[in-house]
């Protein structure tokens, strides 16, 4: 499977960004996906996960209020939808691919794909 992730960019603080990931090859749609962060200095921290079917979803306490994400099985791709961005969000955001089908696995570990990851910069 090969994760393709954009979007990304420069916004100022209370502004919005879509993030896509593309997923080629493999059976991306049987498992769940999620987006990751990594701010400079700082570990890859967990954002967001959706299931199998885009039923069930989770997201971190940080972004929730702000932050949705979904999927589309025909296209094989996965958003984040940010909106009400803060400069505390700036970060390389990554998809994963879950070794699982449900929303429950959020740690690092419960995935076996990533993608190269795109940057967000928000600026107060």
């Amino acid at each position: 499977v090969q994760l393709q992730a954009s979007g990304g960019g420069l916004v100022e603080a209370g502004g919005s960004l879509r993030l896509s990931c593309a997923a080629s090859g493999g059976t991306f749609s049987s498992y769940a996906a999620g987006w990751f962060r990594q701010a400079p200095g700082k570990e890859r921290e967990f954002v967001a996960v959706v299931s199998r079917y885009g039923i069930s979803t989770y997201v971190a306490d940080s972004v929730k209020g702000r932050f949705t994400i979904s999927r589309d099985n025909a296209k094989n791709t996965v958003y984040l939808q940010m909106n009400s961005l803060k400069p505390e969000d700036t970060a390389v955001y990554s998809c994963a691919k879950s070794k699982y089908s449900s929303s429950n696995h959020r740690r690092t570990w419960d995935y076996d794909y990533w993608g190269q990851g795109t940057q967000v910069t928000v600026s107060s």
